[in-house]
Parts: structure tokens; sequence; C-alpha cells
């Protein structure tokens, strides 16, 4: 170890793995993917310490310090997000099962903690040993799609797939046209769905597709920027002209970006669309929105991101809340599931569909979970959804390209 070096979460990342090299790795593991490309560890890693990028991810300090430390140490510690499978406790069957996704980052650790003690439970009581990488929704869709485009075959894929948003699942050059020819099969059980989405039609009637829980997008407004504008209280009066050129969106994130777009087509059409365009003032992750009112110079009236980073603002200082009230905007959180492996899956899908899991994405991550004995703990829960219908009338995967072209375009026109 370095002598001259503590290591504390104060000390900046950069800071951390120029001490440190061999903990780079770790890093990138863990869901900070910028530190493994040497320009970006210098520009990300210098400007957050490691306090405030544990909070964002919702990890755990103190058990994230001893892993570094235990690494720095070179004390040999297998990191759940790398493991192939389970220790091998019972006699194997020689089956195996494949586990593939992405998972929101602010829940990822506790899940993957969680998972890894039901993955050694279920291979010692089947010998079938789980395959899995579940990898940090921040890599985003070109890890997913860096092992998953160009399969041809059912049995070329995952046996079980987890990600949010709509653009793999339903985009006919990726999984969608697997769909239709019978592949999946939703083996999640849900007889009643959790009151918050009642009455949505949330569950695929068609039976193939799961869903286990919701990201929603709400408002952040800087009061002190209205400038005599009324506070926004819908998605309509953010597409107003008085708000053009003065939303942050999360174009970024493009599983919830691509729900936006989706959703806005639908009850605005087009043109709705464009006027969301016209009201882009810039792209930031949430956690700079969160810290948007500190900022010089041209400041975002309305910022848009995931209910998580909302509490960060700790209800101080001109950022506010807002619950739209035509209903927050969901990306849902889908799970793939092989009807071929519907009998070796069925105690798998039962542990991402069990009310452990639905607590975890609802209390540490704000992620609202569909089991009806999950306490959401929300006190606006009406959500905005594009429903089943619309996902069969539509290409999908088209209509979000299509959507892009016409928010960039309009993102460059001048305001009116």
């Amino acid at each position: 170890m370095n002598k001259q070096f503590s290591l504390t979460i104060e000390n900046t990342l950069y800071e951390i793995t120029e001490a440190h090299p061999e903990t780079i790795d770790v890093f990138v593991s863990r869901g900070f993917p910028q530190m493994g490309d040497e320009e970006k560890r210098l520009t990300f890693g210098k400007s957050i310490n490691l306090k405030t990028a544990l909070m964002l991810k919702g990890i755990n300090s103190e058990s994230f310090l001893n892993l570094l430390r235990e690494t720095v140490e070179g004390i040999s510690q297998q990191d759940v997000t790398l493991l192939n499978g389970p220790v091998k406790t019972a006699e194997m069957t020689g089956e195996t099962l494949s586990i593939m996704g992405l998972l929101p980052c602010p829940v990822r650790i506790p899940l993957m903690e969680n998972f890894e003690k039901f993955a050694s439970t279920f291979t010692a009581e089947k010998g079938i040993v789980l395959n899995y990488q579940l990898q940090a929704a921040s890599l985003g869709l070109e890890w997913v799609e860096e092992h998953i485009l160009g399969r041809d075959s059912a049995e070329e894929l995952p046996d079980l797939f987890l990600s949010a948003g709509f653009d793999l699942f339903f985009d006919e050059e990726k999984f969608g046209h697997f769909r239709k020819s019978g592949v999946f099969k939703d083996l999640t059980d849900f007889d009643t769905v959790n009151s918050d989405f009642e009455g949505m039609g949330i569950i695929d009637p068609e039976g193939l597709y799961s869903i286990i829980g919701a990201v929603p997008a709400v408002f952040l407004v800087n009061t002190e920027e209205l400038g005599g504008r009324k506070v926004p209280e819908s998605w309509e009066e953010i597409l107003k002209p008085e708000f053009e050129n003065t939303v942050s969106l999360p174009v970024g994130d493009f599983d919830l970006f691509n729900a936006i777009l989706l959703n806005i087509y639908k009850n605005y059409g087009p043109e709705g669309v464009r006027k969301l365009g016209r009201s882009l003032l810039e792209d930031l992750h949430p956690s700079q929105m969160v810290k948007s009112a500190t900022r010089k110079g041209n400041k975002p009236v309305v910022t848009i991101m995931p209910s998580f980073f909302t509490r960060m603002t700790g209800g101080k200082g001109p950022l506010i809340s807002v619950w739209p009230k035509d209903g927050a905007i969901i990306s849902p959180i889908f799970m793939l599931s092989r009807a071929d492996k519907a009998r070796q899956l069925k105690p798998v899908v039962d542990f991402f569909a069990s009310k452990d899991v639905g607590e975890i994405l609802a209390h540490q991550g704000r992620f609202p979970s569909l089991r009806s004995d999950v306490d959401n703990r929300f006190e606006e829960s009406n959500y905005m959804w594009i429903g089943w219908d619309f996902i069969r009338d539509n290409d999908i995967g088209a209509l979000i390209r299509e959507c892009m072209d016409l928010f960039e375009e309009s993102s460059k026109e001048p305001a009116q």
C-alpha cells in the first residue's frame, strides 16, 4: 500500500486510482465505466469525490471502502458482479442458465448482493449453474448490443434478460422479432398488481413480457428562474412556448428518454415531439441537474429526471420537485424469460419478482414495484405509460428513431 496516501471517501476517484491503479477495475466493475478510459478518468475522476459518487449510485460507502482496501492490500476478494456462477456445492446436473441485463445504478449493489446469495443456494439445491452478467445501466445499450445483436436463433439468446426501456426489447432489428415467434413467456404469476398501477393495464395481455418495476420521470423546478411563469404541473405545460430553451432533459439516459419521446408522441403527436425539442436547454446527468441552481450563467428552469435524484435536493433552496398531474412518465423494468426454459427459470424469475427485490427497487431506488404487497412509499402515484395496444400497433424501434430525428431537428431551431 502507498504509505503516503490515506484512502478516504473524501478523495477524488482520480486520486484513488492514481495512488492505486489496481482499483481501476473495481470502479469499472462497480458501475463507473469512465474510469477505464484514461482521458475520462482524468476529467470525470477529478470532478467527483468518492463520497458523492457512491451516493449517486446508492452504494454503501463502508462496504465499498473495504473492497478498495482489500484490493490494495492484495486480498483475494470475488466481486459478485464478475462471477460466472456460484461455487459448486452439490452434484452438478450439467445444466446452466444464462442471465444477462442492466440494473438501475442506485440499486445494483444491493440487488447483486441478494442475487449472489440466491444463486449459491439455487445451485446447491438444483445442481444448475447460473452464468450471469448483470451490469450497471450506466454502461448503456452499447454493452447489450455487443453481446446480443447478430444472434439469429432463440438458442443463442440469454435464458433471462433484464433491463429498463423500450429500445432493445421492441426493436424489430434487435429483440422484437423474437416476440412474434413466441420465444418469451411471462413467468411472474402476478395475479394482482400494486395499487399504484391498478387499472393501467400494465401486465402484458399476451403473457410474453414481464414487468417488475418502473423508472418514473418527474420535474425539478428552479423557482428562482421562473421569471413570472407559473410552476409547470404537467407535460402539456412543459411543451408551451414560454418554456422553450429552458428545460434540461435526460437525453443521454436512453431508457428514460425514449419513454418520454414515445409518450409525448402518443399524446401530442409529431408536433409535441418538436415542441419538446424546442424546450431543450441542455442535456445534464441527474447529479448535475440537482446542482444546477448553483451554476453560473444560463440555468435550466425545469429539469426532467428519475424521481430517485430529487431527494438529493434535501428540500432546501430554490429547487422543488413536481410530480406531473398527468402522470410521471415511466420506463418499465422488463424481464424476458425464454419459454423453452420455463421450468428451470421459474425460481430465478420468482427471485426477481419477489417482495424483497420489490422493496429494494422501491425503497432504495424509488423505482415503484408491481408487487401488490410492496409499499412503494410515494405520496403521489399517477403514471403515464404508453400501453400494450400502442406497443403492438407500432414498430417501436422505428418510431423511436423517427422521434429522435424530430427532436434533434427542432432542438436546433431558434426560439420563437
